[in-house]
């Protein structure tokens, strides 16, 4: 299990995040030369350059994204400039996309952060512009809550597969949701009626926390608490819950690590956001001690599960259950990660994801006086976090265009580039893994130098 550092502090990662800021920069700088946008969106590198695969082009928010941040951490406007010339030039067919359930991710990490640093004043104010990041994300939030499926007992936006998939990545793209929510838009079903968003976004949490996570509570033979089930099947004509799944896990009765952060991640920033909604507004959806209760019982099982079934340094496996682990030493997880075996590839990009969601759901427990779990949350996330910022995971090589290495896509259809000489994916980045360890970054280095607290909704 993750051996967490006690007497690890953020202040102590400063000389790393200067280190890793500078070869942030060169990464953005190589894909900006070197990728050609006209093939698509890059998702993946293969032998060290980013690569498309037409699945969905859910990474293009990262990307540009990726620019905000780094300019947001340095104050270098050429990061601002590509990151404002192609959020208007590239973005807009992601606002109005009807077919995925990526918008939190594309949306929010681009004209949510171009909004936020303008609200920040980090650039300068400008009406027209501010109005348009505003327009751009009420609509992405409506567009995205239009993906609804009912079920017995509530509902959820809907993943790519259609209208029978409650995805447990979609938690994240709540935000998109909730940031239109906060803006006051009005969004509209037929005959008028109107749809309240965070009604909506506050359904799927649940749906999420009831269907995709496990509380040890009995509901099956495999129920573990904080287990994760990438994907849930429920009966459409009735509404009714059918069965786990699994779209990029081992099965749907196996835990695929990156679904496990998204979970926590999307729990724990979700929790913060229900600190800005007046009690008169949650009181009929719900009322803030039943909802924060369900959230807060999912984020937990979540990040004890990601501290239990991860090896010391707090990189995962790619799924907990992938076959080839048998062949691991017993002790597997009593020892630091090691992406150069032979048998089941690291996730780095999960531990991204998860080391921020550690460090947020710390954060918030902290602040509610319960300051025995917030420290042992956010001494995991830090632990986490400094083993992304140091090799084997971070990418030093200036030919590289990946960040963080040995990041996996889809292990079950054999998306990912093996190297000459391996058994195994490995040595390889990602658009979320690279993005999400911006974002982590830069949680941090604010944590640190005392700068506002840096939440999706500003």
């Amino acid at each position: 299990m993750l051996n967490i550092d006690q007497t690890l502090a953020a202040k102590d990662l400063r000389p790393a995040l200067t280190r890793f800021w500078r070869l942030s920069g060169e990464k953005i700088k190589l894909i900006e030369k070197h990728f050609d946008a006209a093939l698509g969106t890059p998702v993946f590198t293969a032998a060290g350059a980013y690569t498309t695969r037409g699945w969905t082009e859910w990474t293009q928010g990262f990307q540009y994204g990726s620019a905000v941040l780094q300019f947001d951490a340095t104050g270098e406007k050429e990061f601002l400039r590509i990151a404002r010339e192609n959020t208007v030039s590239r973005m807009a067919p992601h606002v109005s996309h009807i077919g995925v359930h990526d918008h939190g991710f594309n949306n929010v990490s681009t004209y949510g952060n171009l909004r936020r640093l303008m609200r920040e004043g980090r650039v300068p104010h400008n009406e027209w512009e501010l109005n348009f990041y505003e327009l751009a994300l009420k609509v992405s939030g409506a567009v995205q809550a239009a993906r609804w499926t009912k079920h017995a007992r509530g509902g959820f936006i809907y993943s790519f597969n259609g209208p029978h998939s409650l995805f447990v990545d979609t938690i994240r793209s709540c935000r998109s949701l909730m940031v239109s929510h906060a803006l006051g838009h009005n969004f509209c079903g037929e005959g008028d009626k109107r749809i309240n968003l965070l009604e909506r976004a506050l359904a799927h949490i649940r749906s999420t926390a009831e269907f995709s996570v496990y509380y040890g509570e009995g509901r099956d033979t495999y129920d573990v608490s904080g287990r994760v089930a990438h994907e849930s099947v429920f009966n459409v004509k009735d509404g009714a819950f059918r069965c786990p799944n699994s779209q990029q896990g081992y099965t749907g009765f196996t835990t695929w690590t990156r679904g496990l952060a998204w979970a926590l991640l999307g729990f724990a920033e979700e929790l913060e956001f229900l600190e800005t909604c007046d009690d008169s507004e949650l009181k009929p959806l719900g009322g803030r001690r039943s909802l924060e209760a369900m959230m807060l019982k999912a984020a937990i099982a979540t990040a004890e599960f990601y501290i239990a079934n991860t090896p010391t340094d707090g990189i995962p496996y790619w799924d907990t259950g992938a076959p080839g682990l048998v062949h691991l030493a017993d002790d597997y997880l009593d020892r630091p990660s090691n992406p150069f075996n032979d048998h089941e590839p690291i996730d780095s990009s999960a531990a991204a994801i998860a080391a921020q969601g550690l460090l947020r759901l710390g954060r918030f427990l902290t602040k509610r006086e319960k300051k025995r779990a917030g420290a042992r949350y956010w001494q995991a996330g830090l632990t986490v976090f400094r083993t992304l910022l140091d090799e084997p995971y971070l990418s030093t090589a200036r030919t590289h265009q990946g960040l963080v290495l040995h990041s996996i896509y889809h292990r079950p259809n054999g998306w990912d580039y093996v190297p000459p000489g391996s058994k195994i994916p490995r040595g390889e980045s990602s658009m979320w893994g690279d993005y999400h360890a911006r974002e982590c970054a830069l949680y941090v280095q604010r944590v640190i130098e005392r700068e506002p607290y840096y939440t999706f909704f500003g």
